[in-house]
C-alpha cells in the first residue's frame, strides 16, 4: 500500500509554544508510521488572510460587482488563482488526513488559519452545491482539529460559563469540514495547558501521540446523511427520518436537534 499522506495546516506565531510541541510530536509520530507529512506553517509563511481579487491572476468576470465565490470558481477553473492558493489546493488534493493545529482564539480558529479555509476551500474546488455534506468532494479524505484552549475544561461543560464545546464545535466541524464531505475525526482538545504544571502538560502529548498511533484508523463523527433531507422543501428532514426520531430522547446532531436535548459529546467522540 503506498504511504499515507497527512497535511498539518497550523497557526502559532512561536516555535516555544504547546501548539509547536503538539504539531512536532504529529511530524514525529506520523512520519515514523510512513506517512508524508507536509506542514503549512502559515505565520511562517506570512500567509494572506484576506479573500480578495488579488486572489485571481488577469481579470474577473465583473470587477463592478465582485462576488468571491464565483469568481475564484471561474479562476480555479482557468488555472488563474493565485500562487499560494495553487499551492495549498496541491497538498490538500494530495492529502489523506488533514490535522488543523492551533490554539483557539474567541472560540475559533485564528484570523489567519480562518482566511487558510476562505481562500484554499474554492467554489468548485472543495464543494459545490450538488457535492457537500455527505456526497461532498472531499469525502474520501479525513480531517481533524487539534488545538488549545484558554479556558480549563469545566468552563466548556453543558453547565460552564462558556458554554458546551460541542456547540462551539459545530460550525467549524460541519459547517466547514462536514460541508467539504471530509470525514470528521474527533478533536484533540488540550485543556488550558498554560494553566497546568510542565508535568501534566507532557502527558497531555503522551496521550496525543498514542492517539495517534491509530488515528488513520479512527471512525469519524457521526453527521445526519445528506440524503435524509428534501430538497424539494428546502433541504428540510425528509418527514419519515424526522418520525423515526420522534419517540428518541435526543436530536440527531448538535445542530439538527429537532427541539430535543442535544445527544451527548455528538462534536467530540465518535460513534454517538
Amino acid at each position: 500500500m503506498p504511504s499515507k499522506k497527512v497535511l498539518i495546516v497550523y497557526a502559532h506565531q512561536s516555535s516555544g509554544s504547546f501548539n509547536a510541541a503538539a504539531k512536532d510530536a504529529a511530524v514525529e509520530v506520523l512520519t515514523a508510521q510512513g506517512c508524508t507529512v507536509e506542514v503549512s506553517d502559515l505565520y511562517a509563511m506570512k500567509f494572506k488572510a484576506t479573500a480578495t481579487a488579488e486572489d485571481i491572476i488577469g481579470d474577473v468576470k465583473n470587477a463592478d460587482h465582485f462576488r468571491y465565490a464565483e469568481e475564484t470558481k471561474l479562476a480555479w477553473e482557468g488555472g488563474n488563482l493565485c500562487a499560494d492558493i495553487t499551492e495549498e489546493q496541491r497538498k490538500l488534493t494530495q492529502a489523506d488526513l488533514l490535522i488543523f493545529q492551533f490554539p483557539m482564539y474567541w472560540f475559533t480558529v485564528p484570523a489567519i488559519m480562518k482566511g487558510w479555509m476562505d481562500r484554499v476551500l474554492t467554489l468548485g474546488y472543495a464543494f459545490t452545491h450538488e457535492k457537500r455534506y455527505s456526497q461532498g468532494i472531499f469525502k474520501d479524505k479525513k480531517a481533524m482539529l487539534s488545538f488549545t484552549t484558554g479556558s480549563q475544561e469545566s468552563m466548556f461543560s453543558a453547565n460552564g460559563i462558556n458554554g458546551d464545546m460541542n456547540v462551539t464545535l459545530w460550525p467549524l466541524q460541519n459547517g466547514i469540514l462536514h460541508y467539504c464531505g471530509f470525514q470528521v475525526l474527533a478533536p484533540q482538545i488540550f485543556w488550558a495547558p498554560s494553566h497546568v504544571p510542565a508535568e501534566a502538560r507532557g502527558t497531555m502529548l503522551e496521550g496525543w501521540r498514542t492517539r495517534m498511533q491509530g488515528l488513520l484508523g479512527e471512525n469519524p463523527l457521526t453527521f445526519t446523511p445528506s440524503d435524509c433531507f428534501d430538497g424539494k422543501t428546502g433541504y428540510q428532514l425528509k418527514p419519515e427520518v424526522h418520525a423515526k426520531h420522534a419517540g428518541k430522547e435526543f436530536g440527531l446532531t448538535v445542530g439538527i436537534h429537532l427541539g430535543k436535548a442535544l445527544p451527548p459529546n455528538n462534536q467530540m467522540k465518535a460513534g454517538v
